[in-house]
Protein backbone atom coordinates (compact mmCIF):
# COMPACT_ATOMS: atom_id res chain seq x y z
CA UNK A 1 0.00 0.00 0.00
CA UNK A 2 2.92 2.37 1.03
CA UNK A 3 4.35 1.44 -2.09
CA UNK A 4 1.59 2.29 -4.34
CA UNK A 5 1.28 5.90 -2.50
CA UNK A 6 4.89 6.58 -3.39
CA UNK A 7 4.31 5.79 -7.01
CA UNK A 8 1.27 7.71 -7.29
CA UNK A 9 3.00 10.60 -5.49
CA UNK A 10 5.88 10.42 -8.12
CA UNK A 11 3.62 10.52 -11.01
CA UNK A 12 1.55 13.27 -9.28
CA UNK A 13 4.55 14.83 -9.22
CA UNK A 14 6.59 14.30 -12.34
CA UNK A 15 4.88 17.05 -14.39
CA UNK A 16 5.29 19.89 -11.84
CA UNK A 17 9.45 19.07 -12.04
CA UNK A 18 8.67 18.89 -15.71
CA UNK A 19 7.15 22.31 -15.66
CA UNK A 20 9.63 23.66 -13.34
CA UNK A 21 12.65 22.52 -15.53
CA UNK A 22 10.98 24.20 -18.87
CA UNK A 23 12.75 26.41 -20.58
CA UNK A 24 10.86 29.95 -20.54
CA UNK A 25 10.55 31.23 -24.13
CA UNK A 26 12.46 34.44 -25.41
CA UNK A 27 10.79 36.86 -27.10
CA UNK A 28 12.90 39.09 -29.30
CA UNK A 29 11.85 43.23 -29.60
CA UNK A 30 13.12 45.33 -32.51
CA UNK A 31 11.84 48.59 -30.94
CA UNK A 32 12.13 52.55 -31.85
CA UNK A 33 13.85 53.41 -28.66
CA UNK A 34 17.86 54.47 -29.64
CA UNK A 35 19.81 51.03 -29.48
CA UNK A 36 22.58 53.14 -26.92
CA UNK A 37 21.95 52.51 -23.63
CA UNK A 38 20.65 48.93 -24.63
CA UNK A 39 17.07 49.31 -24.01
CA UNK A 40 14.54 47.62 -21.79
CA UNK A 41 11.51 45.01 -22.68
CA UNK A 42 8.51 47.84 -22.16
CA UNK A 43 6.81 47.42 -18.90
CA UNK A 44 3.66 45.99 -20.01
CA UNK A 45 5.70 42.99 -20.96
CA UNK A 46 6.47 42.03 -17.30
CA UNK A 47 3.01 43.50 -16.22
CA UNK A 48 0.98 40.47 -18.39
CA UNK A 49 2.90 37.94 -18.15
CA UNK A 50 5.30 37.80 -15.03
CA UNK A 51 8.16 35.36 -15.14
CA UNK A 52 6.56 33.58 -18.15
CA UNK A 53 8.57 34.52 -20.88
CA UNK A 54 12.10 36.14 -21.67
CA UNK A 55 13.09 39.56 -23.85
CA UNK A 56 15.79 40.60 -25.34
CA UNK A 57 15.49 44.23 -27.00
CA UNK A 58 17.43 45.97 -30.20
CA UNK A 59 16.75 49.04 -30.38
CA UNK A 60 17.13 50.87 -33.97
CA UNK A 61 16.92 54.59 -32.99
CA UNK A 62 13.24 56.27 -34.51
CA UNK A 63 13.43 60.32 -33.72
CA UNK A 64 10.23 61.15 -35.91
CA UNK A 65 6.88 59.19 -36.11
CA UNK A 66 6.44 60.90 -39.56
CA UNK A 67 7.41 59.44 -42.91
CA UNK A 68 10.54 60.78 -43.30
CA UNK A 69 11.95 59.72 -39.65
CA UNK A 70 10.45 55.97 -40.91
CA UNK A 71 12.37 55.96 -44.08
CA UNK A 72 15.70 56.56 -42.43
CA UNK A 73 15.30 53.41 -40.10
CA UNK A 74 14.08 50.56 -42.64
CA UNK A 75 17.50 49.70 -43.04
CA UNK A 76 18.53 49.07 -39.47
CA UNK A 77 15.76 46.26 -39.45
CA UNK A 78 17.54 43.09 -40.68
CA UNK A 79 20.79 43.53 -39.09
CA UNK A 80 18.39 43.78 -35.43
CA UNK A 81 16.94 41.27 -36.61
CA UNK A 82 19.88 39.33 -37.11
CA UNK A 83 21.02 40.39 -33.82
CA UNK A 84 18.33 38.55 -31.70
CA UNK A 85 18.21 35.63 -33.88
CA UNK A 86 21.96 34.89 -32.35
CA UNK A 87 21.23 36.05 -28.94
CA UNK A 88 19.12 32.86 -29.40
CA UNK A 89 15.21 34.14 -29.04
CA UNK A 90 12.43 32.44 -30.69
CA UNK A 91 10.55 34.86 -32.21
CA UNK A 92 10.70 38.36 -33.27
CA UNK A 93 8.10 41.02 -33.22
CA UNK A 94 8.82 44.64 -34.64
CA UNK A 95 7.34 47.45 -32.23
CA UNK A 96 5.85 50.56 -33.67
CA UNK A 97 2.45 50.32 -35.43
CA UNK A 98 3.24 53.48 -37.77
CA UNK A 99 6.65 52.43 -38.88
CA UNK A 100 5.11 48.73 -40.49
CA UNK A 101 2.02 50.29 -41.63
CA UNK A 102 2.77 53.83 -43.14
CA UNK A 103 3.40 52.40 -46.66
CA UNK A 104 0.32 50.43 -46.90
CA UNK A 105 -0.65 46.56 -45.72
CA UNK A 106 1.30 45.34 -48.93
CA UNK A 107 4.35 46.93 -47.37
CA UNK A 108 3.86 45.51 -43.84
CA UNK A 109 4.09 41.75 -45.38
CA UNK A 110 7.31 42.52 -47.07
CA UNK A 111 8.45 44.26 -43.71
CA UNK A 112 7.71 40.78 -42.16
CA UNK A 113 9.40 38.91 -44.77
CA UNK A 114 12.10 40.21 -44.37
CA UNK A 115 13.12 40.23 -40.78
CA UNK A 116 11.95 36.48 -41.34
CA UNK A 117 14.71 36.00 -43.64
CA UNK A 118 16.97 37.78 -41.46
CA UNK A 119 16.47 36.21 -38.57
CA UNK A 120 15.44 33.04 -39.52
CA UNK A 121 12.48 33.27 -37.15
CA UNK A 122 8.57 33.90 -37.10
CA UNK A 123 8.03 37.42 -36.81
CA UNK A 124 5.37 39.51 -36.32
CA UNK A 125 4.80 43.08 -36.37
CA UNK A 126 2.69 46.05 -34.77
CA UNK A 127 0.19 46.70 -37.84
CA UNK A 128 -0.63 42.87 -38.58
CA UNK A 129 -0.44 42.11 -34.13
CA UNK A 130 -3.84 44.82 -34.13
CA UNK A 131 -5.32 43.57 -37.30
CA UNK A 132 -5.38 39.97 -35.93
CA UNK A 133 -7.08 41.35 -32.83
CA UNK A 134 -9.35 43.40 -34.04
CA UNK A 135 -10.34 40.03 -36.79
CA UNK A 136 -10.41 38.26 -33.90
CA UNK A 137 -13.39 40.55 -32.12
CA UNK A 138 -15.00 40.03 -35.59
CA UNK A 139 -14.79 44.09 -35.79
CA UNK A 140 -15.26 45.36 -39.13
CA UNK A 141 -16.15 48.99 -38.16
CA UNK A 142 -13.48 50.89 -35.74
CA UNK A 143 -13.23 53.80 -33.85
CA UNK A 144 -9.48 55.19 -34.13
CA UNK A 145 -7.23 56.85 -31.18
CA UNK A 146 -3.92 57.78 -32.00
CA UNK A 147 -0.81 59.77 -31.22
CA UNK A 148 -0.16 60.71 -34.61
CA UNK A 149 -0.48 63.86 -36.90
CA UNK A 150 -2.97 64.38 -39.70
CA UNK A 151 -0.58 62.65 -42.83
CA UNK A 152 0.41 59.65 -40.51
CA UNK A 153 -3.62 59.34 -39.43
CA UNK A 154 -3.74 59.25 -43.71
CA UNK A 155 -1.58 56.77 -43.77
CA UNK A 156 -3.38 54.32 -41.15
CA UNK A 157 -6.61 54.76 -42.31
CA UNK A 158 -5.59 53.62 -46.05
CA UNK A 159 -3.75 50.71 -44.34
CA UNK A 160 -6.89 49.74 -42.46
CA UNK A 161 -9.32 49.88 -45.17
CA UNK A 162 -6.59 47.50 -46.80
CA UNK A 163 -7.08 45.20 -44.54
CA UNK A 164 -10.97 45.28 -44.60
CA UNK A 165 -11.57 47.55 -42.17
CA UNK A 166 -14.25 50.86 -41.80
CA UNK A 167 -12.59 53.67 -40.03
CA UNK A 168 -15.47 55.74 -38.50
CA UNK A 169 -12.99 58.53 -37.38
CA UNK A 170 -9.36 58.77 -36.62
CA UNK A 171 -8.10 61.23 -34.93
CA UNK A 172 -4.93 61.59 -33.22
CA UNK A 173 -2.97 63.50 -30.80
CA UNK A 174 -0.50 65.39 -33.25
CA UNK A 175 2.63 63.87 -32.00
CA UNK A 176 5.50 63.29 -33.94
CA UNK A 177 9.01 63.49 -31.03
CA UNK A 178 8.51 59.27 -30.46
CA UNK A 179 9.03 59.88 -26.95
CA UNK A 180 6.39 62.20 -26.98
CA UNK A 181 3.42 59.62 -26.58
CA UNK A 182 5.30 57.76 -22.97
CA UNK A 183 4.37 61.68 -21.44
CA UNK A 184 0.55 61.34 -22.53
CA UNK A 185 -1.30 61.02 -18.75
CA UNK A 186 -3.57 58.01 -18.72
CA UNK A 187 -6.43 60.26 -17.45
CA UNK A 188 -5.76 63.04 -20.89
CA UNK A 189 -5.84 59.79 -23.25
CA UNK A 190 -8.78 58.23 -21.58
CA UNK A 191 -10.57 61.41 -21.72
CA UNK A 192 -9.48 61.46 -25.53
CA UNK A 193 -10.76 57.93 -26.61
CA UNK A 194 -13.89 58.15 -24.40
CA UNK A 195 -15.07 61.43 -26.63
CA UNK A 196 -14.03 60.17 -30.09
CA UNK A 197 -16.07 56.81 -28.82
CA UNK A 198 -19.31 59.22 -28.08
CA UNK A 199 -19.04 60.49 -31.64
CA UNK A 200 -19.18 56.72 -33.55
CA UNK A 201 -21.67 54.71 -31.45
CA UNK A 202 -21.70 52.57 -34.19
CA UNK A 203 -18.27 51.03 -33.74
CA UNK A 204 -18.03 47.69 -33.51
CA UNK A 205 -14.31 48.25 -31.84
CA UNK A 206 -12.13 51.11 -30.59
CA UNK A 207 -8.35 51.37 -31.55
CA UNK A 208 -5.75 53.08 -30.22
CA UNK A 209 -2.72 53.16 -32.56
CA UNK A 210 0.83 53.73 -30.89
CA UNK A 211 3.00 51.75 -28.93
CA UNK A 212 4.51 54.15 -27.18
CA UNK A 213 0.99 55.24 -25.22
CA UNK A 214 0.28 53.62 -21.80
CA UNK A 215 -2.38 52.01 -22.56
CA UNK A 216 -2.62 48.38 -20.79
CA UNK A 217 -4.45 49.36 -17.43
CA UNK A 218 -7.23 51.86 -19.48
CA UNK A 219 -8.14 48.48 -21.58
CA UNK A 220 -11.12 47.44 -19.05
CA UNK A 221 -12.04 50.95 -18.30
CA UNK A 222 -12.62 52.08 -21.65
CA UNK A 223 -14.61 48.29 -22.32
CA UNK A 224 -16.58 49.64 -19.38
CA UNK A 225 -17.03 53.42 -19.90
CA UNK A 226 -17.72 52.76 -24.12
CA UNK A 227 -18.98 49.38 -24.36
CA UNK A 228 -16.80 48.67 -26.71
CA UNK A 229 -13.86 46.27 -27.11
CA UNK A 230 -10.61 47.97 -27.00
CA UNK A 231 -7.28 46.93 -29.36
CA UNK A 232 -4.33 48.94 -28.49
CA UNK A 233 -0.86 48.63 -30.00
CA UNK A 234 1.52 47.77 -26.86
CA UNK A 235 -0.92 45.22 -25.17
CA UNK A 236 -1.87 43.53 -28.43
CA UNK A 237 0.96 42.99 -29.70
CA UNK A 238 2.86 41.78 -26.88
CA UNK A 239 -0.24 39.48 -26.83
CA UNK A 240 0.87 38.25 -30.46
CA UNK A 241 4.26 37.73 -29.48
CA UNK A 242 3.56 35.30 -26.83
CA UNK A 243 1.48 33.59 -28.96
CA UNK A 244 4.18 33.73 -32.01
CA UNK A 245 6.47 31.96 -29.10
CA UNK A 246 4.15 29.19 -27.56
CA UNK A 247 2.01 30.88 -24.82
CA UNK A 248 -1.40 31.02 -25.33
CA UNK A 249 -1.22 35.04 -24.67
CA UNK A 250 -3.64 35.49 -21.73
CA UNK A 251 -3.42 38.35 -19.36
CA UNK A 252 -7.00 38.44 -17.87
CA UNK A 253 -8.54 41.77 -16.02
CA UNK A 254 -6.38 43.72 -19.29
CA UNK A 255 -10.24 43.85 -21.62
CA UNK A 256 -11.96 41.60 -23.12
CA UNK A 257 -9.64 39.89 -26.23
CA UNK A 258 -6.76 39.28 -23.73
CA UNK A 259 -9.52 37.17 -21.74
CA UNK A 260 -10.02 34.93 -24.59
Amino acid sequence: MTSRRRLLQAALAAPVLMAAGARQPSLGLITPDAPSPPPSPPPEAEQMYPGRMRYRVEGIGLAKMTPEGFDSVLERIAPAAERLAGAGVDGVVLLGTSLSFYQGAAFNRTLTERVEKASGLKCVTMSSAVVEGLRRLKARRVVVATAYNPEVNGRLDRFLREEGFDPLVIKGLGLEDTGSAGKVTPESLFEFVSKLSDSSPRADALFVSSGGLNTLDLLAPLEKRCGTPVVASMPHTLWAGARLVGLDGRAKGYGRLLSL
